[in-house]
């Protein structure tokens, strides 16, 4: 799973937040998925959350949006995926 937070470059409008909105819905090309869009109060206007076959192909997502965006993508997995004791 990917986090995409993110801070709009252009000042806020409903035409801008509709279209960047559409973008990310209708982005699903190589296997993306998203699982949610949130606003967010403090440092990022809004946060993704989506799946990725690949670091790859999340990038290719992120620079999508680098017009409008700026954007930290996060790779995330589950806690108990994670060995506190490193790598076997």
């Amino acid at each position: 799973m990917f986090i995409a937070p993110a801070t709009f470059r252009q000042e806020l409008s409903e035409d801008v937040v509709s279209r960047s909105l559409k973008d990310i819905e209708t982005g699903t090309e190589g296997g993306v998925r998203y699982l949610g869009i949130y606003w967010t109060l403090g440092r990022y206007d809004t946060v993704v959350l989506f799946e990725a076959p690949s670091e790859k192909v999340a990038m290719e997502v992120a620079l999508r949006w680098l017009d409008r965006m700026e954007i930290e993508t996060l790779v995330a997995m589950p806690a108990d995926a994670a060995s506190p004791a490193g790598p076997e």
